[in-house]
């Protein structure tokens, strides 16, 4: 295993980095902590760390105080039944003047999998000269319990597929300061494309069909390695036929009795435990997420209906059967991931006439924010319904503002609670991006 180590190792010393957009993701090391970056596959987490490496470099590091491991590597399967000891042990047979002498920057890639990382981890960060990076899949990197496990020696942080206006540096549209009309139509046909991609990097600017294509794939191996995989899933099918019908749901409530009517029907036979332990294990690989009625009883919030959303509105289009998705709910899932990007606090209201109002959250100023979302206000009636229960919810939760979020409309409605902005989904995520 040493022997393969260090041909991994050297390996390195001769690749170029692709270190593609610069991601808009304020990670900061800490002295004497391990930085954890996590978020689902194919968001840009290793690019991330390739454009940290390059920095390194470009500050006078030099390329052989830089260890990298990629754990999705298979010559690396061995290390699940090993000492992870053996790493720095072969590290250090290549370069023994550097132990305790200089910095070693170690950046180890989707390590989540491998058995006895934290304490490997732990020790390295007490017993040697270095910085320590790693990136995984999996929201239980953010648990009490890796915590409680490295003794405080990490921080975690989130990542996920392109904002908006990373899509736009992608494409180098400058979308900072006021907007010319010239600039505002280029951002907006930017959108466009946006819409239909999603934010997945590698993807951006592909044609359709390969679009989907990569997507499906990226389906699969979010299922399989990151669920079935993972977890030992016995019987694999109930939760690919789960996955596809939350997927083609998307922006729907549910329940976990539906969903286990819905298995049952299909000749599966999971309970209801097992049903909840996917949607949970589906939220932990930053695949699906569940919102909860926001109410101050968690008990209420859990008996009632819930709403799934996906990690990416181009991903939905690729793989969902497009029976029940349509731009309404698309145009929401746009709107929750990017709330998602800013807080995990995100909850749908119900108002006591029983009116519902897509999202209320926090921000990162501890203040809330009200947030509707309609693909066209140009009807009188829904105009008529969507303004009523975003003012009711804004007087029942004693906040002066509201949003409805468009395809392409803006206007500003005074109520008798306050004032309620429409404003297109374009500008919203920019917006969104700078904090207001």
């Amino acid at each position: 295993m040493i022997d393969t180590l260090k041909e991994i190792i050297l390996d390195l010393q001769e690749v170029d980095f692709k270190t593609g957009t610069t991601r808009r993701v304020s990670i900061t090391p800490v002295s004497g902590k391990a930085t954890v970056c996590i978020g689902v596959r194919r968001c840009g987490k290793s690019t991330y760390m390739f454009q940290h490496m390059l920095k390194l470099l470009d500050s006078g590091v030099a390329r052989q105080n830089i260890l990298y491991l990629n754990f999705f590597d298979d010559r690396l399967r061995a290390l699940r039944h090993d000492n992870l000891g053996v790493i720095l042990e072969a590290y250090f047979t290549l370069y023994p003047e550097k132990k305790n002498t200089e910095k070693i920057y170690c950046f180890f890639d989707e390590i989540q999998d491998i058995p006895g990382w934290e304490p490997f981890v732990d020790r390295v960060m007490r017993t040697e000269n270095c910085e320590v990076y790693i990136t995984g899949s999996s929201a239980r990197m953010l648990s009490r319990e890796i915590a409680s496990q490295m003794r405080g020696r990490a921080l975690s942080w989130e990542m996920f597929p392109f904002s908006f206006r990373e899509f736009l540096d992608s494409r180098e549209i400058d979308s900072a300061g006021p907007l010319s009309s010239k600039k505002r139509l280029t951002i907006q046909k930017a959108f466009e494309s946006y819409w239909q991609s999603g934010g997945f990097p590698e993807v951006t600017e592909l044609d359709r069909m390969l679009r989907i294509r990569i997507h499906q794939e990226y389906w699969g191996a979010m299922l399989f390695r990151d669920l079935i995989e993972r977890h030992g899933i016995s019987h694999p099918k109930a939760v690919t036929d789960l996955a596809h019908w939350l997927v083609d749901n998307t922006a729907s409530l549910y329940s976990v009795n539906s969903l286990t009517g819905y298995l049952k029907s299909l000749g599966h036979k999971a309970s209801k435990p097992a049903i909840s332990n996917y949607l949970d294990w589906f939220e932990d690989a930053y695949v699906l997420f569940t919102v909860r009625i926001f109410d101050a009883s968690l008990k209420r919030a859990n008996v009632n209906p819930k709403k799934i959303y996906c990690i990416d509105h181009g991903l939905v289009t690729s793989v969902s059967s497009g029976i029940l998705t349509n731009s309404g709910h698309l145009l929401e899932n746009l709107v929750f991931t990017a709330l998602r990007r800013t807080t995990p606090d995100i909850f749908y209201y119900r108002t006591k006439s029983g009116q519902e109002v897509d999202f209320v959250c926090k921000r990162s100023d501890g203040s809330r924010m009200l947030v509707q979302v309609c693909e066209s206000m140009s009807d009188p009636q829904t105009k008529k319904r969507e303004v009523s229960a975003l003012a009711d919810a804004m007087r029942e939760l004693s906040l002066p503002h509201g949003t409805i979020v468009t395809r392409g409309e803006s206007d500003r409605i005074a109520v008798d609670a306050g004032t309620i902005e429409t404003t297109p989904a374009w500008r919203f995520l920019l917006d969104l991006d700078d904090g207001v």
